[in-house]
């Protein structure tokens, strides 16, 4: 038969093993690496996730996260080479390559972003303090990020990191300039819109000009055929009455002076002051419109 001391004893020794073995295990995610350290040097580095071993109590397990990490750098401002102040907003994507220079040089993710913001605004003042305004906000704003991003890249190499991209997200002229701007655009504007309106109401008075003028002509050639066919009208009429006259002048005079009569006697209180014997009533004493003969003489 065992004795209780015997039995205490192994599990004293299955209780030490299982701390043993527990201490001598660790796990890596997949989104992590690990740097096995010893006694404070580095003795391995883990890159695949799964279950690994390392020697018990004396070795220390550093995790350090292996995907792409997020860098906000502060809105600056920086001088083109034209002079032009801008604001530039920018960003960065990294991600730690070598865990053991990364350990060795900066130790930690918040001093990495501190020394790579530090980077990142010394090569944005290097590359764009090369080029223009214009060259920065419009024709070569891809090309200067890519080559922000290498520089970076070479720079943050010594401390076990890779730049994967570099954005500018924003670069425009301070507020005080920009108002300055918008105000010189607008005063621009105005003056282009104040030249068209006096184009188009030069433009706009010459076609009235030219419309006057053409009414002008068009009603004078209008009086004029109008004219042209009355003289030729009333030369016909003439005609006519000549004509007719030489026909029949007892006719064309009755005519005449009947057409006197519808004119100048009409129904609205019309007064003559006349001879009962004037040439104009000849018609009232005679219809033929000849005087009456003369009574003649007794002897």
């Amino acid at each position: 038969m065992r004795s209780p001391v015997a039995g205490i004893v192994t599990l004293i020794l299955l209780f030490l093993a299982a701390i043993v073995g527990y201490s001598s295990i660790f796990t890596v995610s997949q989104t992590e690496q690990a740097l096995v350290v010893r006694l404070g040097r580095p003795v391995d580095v883990v890159s695949e996730p799964g279950l690994n071993f390392k020697a018990p109590f004396i070795d220390t397990v550093i995790s350090i996260d292996k995907r792409i990490l997020d860098l906000e750098n502060p809105s600056q401002e920086v001088i083109a080479s034209d002079q032009k102040r801008l604001v530039v907003d920018a960003f960065a994507r990294y991600r730690i390559k070598n865990p053991l220079r990364f350990y060795q040089s900066i130790g930690s993710i918040q001093a990495a972003n501190i020394q790579l913001t530090t980077l990142l605004n010394a090569a944005l003042r290097r590359v764009l303090g090369e080029v223009t305004f214009i060259n920065v906000v419009r024709d070569e704003r891809e090309g200067l990020m890519t080559r922000i991003r290498e520089q970076l890249d070479r720079e943050a190499d010594q401390y076990g990191i890779q730049v994967v991209d570099v954005r500018i997200r924003r670069a425009d002229l301070p507020e005080q300039n920009s108002q300055a701007v918008y105000k010189r655009m607008q005063t621009e504007r105005e003056r282009e819109a104040q030249e068209f309106r006096a184009q188009g109401g030069q433009k706009s008075q010459e076609i009235r000009s030219k419309a006057d003028r053409e009414a002008t002509v068009i009603v004078a050639e209008a009086n004029s055929t109008a004219e042209q066919t009355r003289g030729v009208g009333d030369a016909e009429r003439n005609r006519l009455f000549a004509e007719a006259y030489g026909r029949d002048p007892d006719f064309f005079a009755f005519y005449r002076s009947m057409s006197a009569y519808e004119t100048g006697l009409r129904s609205n209180d019309t007064r003559f002051l006349l001879r009962p014997d004037s040439e104009f009533f000849r018609f009232f004493a005679n219809p033929s419109g000849h005087p009456p003969a003369a009574a003649a003489p007794k002897p």
